[in-house]
């Protein structure tokens, strides 16, 4: 690990209460140490013969591809090169080959790579224009895989067949930006998203015309917001996830399945499978006439087999943690392995039972956890918004902290993504470094219905900010949390709202650490891939209609404002919220005299992955708020 006071890529001014570069103790240093550097394994993916499995692991230090038969004791197979930063993995179904995707050097301008499962033959055939951006699809047939590519010089993205024997292309569907999610088994039809951010909808492309149409109307049940389609097993039907209506808070993500006529036409749309209390995140529908459902509430996963006439409970799966981000089904449907993490275990896989009274094993090629004495288990803790919504989060207190304690309030990105008891490194080391940490979902977050989510979008963002006043004043008054002795902490959208706090109240945090946030929603549009400027007009508003809103709900507007320090961190090879986000901030801070550090992380993208890197960042984070609070 490069010494912080040695790092050429970290900018510091000497700053009020200790020279920079201050560390931790011994003890806590060697604790951050354990929790940052723990490895995980992810995105798994089965071969057909249900005896191996291929997945991404960072134990070598980045994420690599590894495959490993399911009982195997001893170390797996890296099939990935040793530069190659892996993001995800599918197994053909006549098992010759592995399509992977890979990010380069970082950059969110992902490549589409094949190998065969003995390590031979490996080639990129997709994305290696470094303006060209490949979204994972899946195969159509052995030797056909389908994705998304993004060219860099425009919004949109097209549907394309990639013959992985000679690597040649064929344009599926083109026409706005079109997120593939199935492909019919004679490829003659195309099922994709498409639409911005909070409004989109799937739409079913005929290869032959490339016409398009709704697969849902928009004032059908789902039709404003939908995630993704799937045919049918029948190949007659589609079955759409999307966002049901209902009251506030029930507004949640079900499942309809829609009837095709001979000629593609999509008929009426019946409701499978729908919870007020649940989202669904993901579904397979099986041979015999059922769904497997993974459901999402109070961000905890929930395992469950239905019918597929009724919706009815057939079975209820057990998980050993609360949260299932990833998942493979066995070809005969009666086993799954299962991504599983919670806050005192990485991200690992485990061999599932769908049939039987068996229970969930975890697989050795899991890496190991980290010591369970170094952790803490957060409660939910819920509490008022000042217009009386219900807001919640996680609440992290160190082993024997009774009453109030220094606190870091940590928010998530998106600003739709979930706040969950999953893994969280950075959460765990502020807690082994004595702090207390709450992360909240305020509005704005999925998982609490689609008003919930959209209740941020535009010129509303500012109801969200003041969400986060009524965070830190709910915290205070529950005697969890002390005045003049808060910190807040953001990656991403939660770094944005993290520079927002500290300029809008700077009164109530003592200092500030940002991994990867916007400074200015303006540069933001202009620095960011075209495609994700595109779809997020609808979240933030659009940047010349709304320039003058974006300009005053943008944190370099008020930097003047911001008397706290500020840990600005970001990767360097970021192109999704681009570096000099946080450069011109701290430049801009710096001018003023302001209280400001600059940690640039070498070769990394938006989301920090190298292991040494995220040790170091750990520990400057905590020794930060160790220092300010």
């Amino acid at each position: 690990m490069v010494s912080p006071l040695t790092d050429p890529w970290t900018t510091t001014t000497p700053l009020p209460g200790g020279a920079s570069g201050e560390v931790l103790s011994t003890d806590v240093r060697l604790a951050i140490t354990e929790i940052a550097g723990a490895s995980g394994a992810w995105c798994p993916a089965l071969s057909p013969e249900g005896d191996r499995i291929a997945y991404v692991s960072d134990r070598s230090g980045l994420p690599r591809l590894e495959m490993a038969f399911l009982g195997q004791e001893t170390a797996p197979a890296v099939l990935s090169g040793p530069d190659e930063e892996v993001v995800s993995v599918a197994w053909s179904p006549d098992g010759a080959w592995l399509a992977y995707l890979v990010s380069p050097g970082g950059s969110i301008c992902a490549e589409l790579h094949m190998v065969r499962p003995d390590g031979s033959d490996h080639r990129v055939v997709a994305g290696a224009d470094p303006f060209a951006t490949v979204f994972a699809g899946g195969w159509t047939r052995p030797g056909h895989y389908v994705c998304s590519i993004a060219a860099g010089n425009g919004p949109d993205a097209d549907v394309v067949l990639v013959d992985a024997e000679s690597g040649a292309h064929r344009t599926l569907a083109r026409g706005g930006f079109l997120a593939v999610t199935s492909v019919s088994a004679d490829e003659r039809w195309v099922l994709a998203r498409r639409g911005p951010r909070g409004f989109r909808h799937v739409v079913l492309v005929d290869v032959a015309t490339g016409e398009q149409r709704r697969v849902l109307p928009l004032d059908a049940p789902g039709g404003i917001a939908c995630e993704d389609g799937r045919f049918g097993l029948d190949g007659r039907s589609v079955y759409v996830r999307a966002s049901l209506p209902g009251e506030p808070g029930a507004d949640r993500a079900g499942l309809v399945v829609v009837p095709l006529s001979d000629d593609g036409a999509p008929g009426e749309g019946r409701v499978v499978l729908y919870r007020p209390d649940a989202d669904l995140d993901g579904y397979a529908v099986r041979a015999d006439g059922t769904v497997l459902a993974v459901w999402t509430t109070d961000g905890v996963t929930r395992l469950r087999v239905h019918a597929l006439e009724d919706g009815a409970v057939v079975r209820e799966v057990p998980l050993p943690e609360p949260v299932m981000p990833g998942w493979s089904l066995a070809a005969d449907g009666s086993s799954l392995v299962a991504e599983l993490t919670g806050p005192c275990a990485p991200r690992a896989l485990w061999l599932v039972p769908l049939v039987g009274d068996g229970t969930a094993q975890p697989l050795p090629s899991s890496p190991r956890r980290p010591n369970p004495d170094l952790l803490v288990m957060p409660v939910r803790h819920t509490y008022r918004a000042f217009d009386g919504l219900e807001l919640s989060g996680w609440l992290y207190v160190p082993k024997g902290v009774i009453g109030p304690n220094r606190t870091v309030v940590s928010f998530h990105g998106g600003p739709e993504g979930q706040e969950r008891p999953a893994w969280s490194a950075v959460a765990q080391s502020l807690v082994a470094a004595g702090f207390t940490v709450f992360a909240p979902n305020v509005r704005g977050s999925t998982g609490f219905g689609r008003a919930f989510m959209a209740a941020d979008d535009g010129p509303a963002r500012e109801a969200s900010f003041d969400d986060v006043r009524a965070t830190v004043e709910a915290l205070v008054a529950a005697g969890i949390a002390v005045p003049g002795r808060i910190g807040a902490h953001g990656w991403s959208y939660g770094g944005y709202l993290t520079l927002v706090a500290l300029t809008r109240w700077p009164e109530l945090f003592a200092a500030g650490a940002t991994l990867a946030g916007m400074s200015d929603l303006r540069s933001f549009f202009a620095g960011t891939e075209r495609w994700m400027a595109a779809a997020s007009v609808t979240e933030y508003g659009d940047p010349v209609a709304d320039r003058d809103m974006l300009a005053a709900i943008s944190p370099m507007t008020h930097l003047d404002r911001l008397t706290s320090p500020v840990l600005l961190c970001h990767g360097d090879r970021d192109t999704n919220v681009p570096v000099a986000e946080s450069v011109q901030a701290h430049e801009a801070l710096q001018a003023r005299g302001g209280p400001s550090e600059l940690l640039l992380l070498p070769g990394e993208g938006h989301t920090i992955v190298g292991r040494d890197h995220v040790v170091e960042l750990s520990e400057r984070v905590a020794a930060w708020f160790d220092r300010f609070l």
